[in-house]
């Protein structure tokens, strides 16, 4: 449903969108994940044609962003960041413009506005001037203009940006219970939110995609990936420690920092859970705790994002 061409954005001497290419099918919910500065604000106003590419495309539907601007973007519904909105109208009439804008009137404009008022759950403030709604209910506005057409393809930036915990929570759900009939790209710094509604995630830094998988196949190159939390009953002395790090499949055992527990990495990240139980049942060790973990999506962010450039990007930039 969405297909990304090798988009390049260069401001002057700056290549702020490096070769970028990507698809997102039906049913797919993509991730778009990066530092400040790393291109994804930009690559979403250049797919929504917002933005004109310094070279490449975005094919949405079957139709090209660049060619056939108008076919491509009935198929687009998009929340820019900062959910720009009109601040002297109403949410009723700001989402009756855009019904009209969308080519609704009379009544199949009253009916596309109540669903999606129902649905962001802004019924309560409809006839309230925008500028005088809290952060969250203008971001749910937005959310509502971009969903107003039942669009195939979904944009949204920071969707759930100024929302508190419930009404993410609502958010999440509204987008889960669309995904199974659209194509929907999320760009957001929240990492659990990735792992909360998102089938596969992107990471860009520099302009470039450095990581494309599910969150779960990203989170298994973090260090943590099928390491073990290990609690004993009156702590781990220097022996505990070093019968376990004896052991063959073990690369390192570390503190847990929560008094007394351990920390062990497994080498190649193979699972390791079942030897350290054995080992405690052999030794007579009291567990307290022992738990396996997936691996951590923050730290294979942070390592991917933190390491330098390419020389080619850095050439470009300079």
């Amino acid at each position: 449903m969405l297909e990304i061409r090798r988009l390049v954005k260069k401001f002057g001497p700056l290549t702020a969108v490096d070769g970028v290419s990507f698809a997102v099918a039906e049913g797919e919910v993509l991730g778009f994940l990066g530092p400040n500065g790393a291109g994804k604000s930009t690559t979403m106003k250049m797919i929504t044609g917002f933005l004109a590419p310094t070279a490449g495309t975005a094919i949405i539907c079957g139709y090209d962003i660049a060619t056939h601007p108008i076919a491509a973007k009935k198929h687009i519904g998009y929340l820019p960041e900062g959910a720009p909105a009109y601040p002297d109208m109403t949410p009723a009439h700001f989402l009756d413009f855009i019904a009209h804008i969308r080519g609704f009137s009379g009544s199949e404009a009253t009916r596309h506005i109540g669903r999606v008022a129902e649905m962001i759950k802004i019924a309560d403030v409809m006839h309230q001037p925008i500028e005088t709604l809290s952060k969250g209910y203008k971001r749910r506005v937005g959310v509502a203009q971009a969903l107003l057409h039942d669009p195939d393809v979904l944009i949204l930036d920071e969707p759930t940006d100024g929302l508190d915990p419930n009404q993410k929570y609502e958010m999440r759900k509204i987008i889960t219970a669309m995904r199974p009939k659209k194509a929907i790209i999320i760009s957001t710094h929240l990492l659990e939110e990735v792992e909360a509604v998102c089938s596969r995630a992107i990471i860009i830094a520099h302009g470039r995609i450095l990581a494309d998988g599910t969150p779960a196949a990203l989170a298994q190159r973090s260090r943590h990936h099928n390491a073990v939390r290990l609690g004993l009953a009156g702590g781990a002395d220097a022996n505990v420690r070093a019968e376990v790090a004896a052991l063959p499949a073990v690369a390192a055992v570390e503190p847990a920092g929560d008094g007394g527990g351990l920390i062990v990495f497994p080498r190649g990240g193979r699972p390791v859970l079942g030897e350290i139980a054995d080992l405690a049942r052999d030794r007579g060790w009291t567990i307290t705790g022992l738990q396996g973990e997936r691996g951590r999506l923050d730290d294979v962010f942070r390592e991917i994002t933190t390491a330098q450039p390419a020389a080619s990007s850095m050439a470009a930039a300079a």
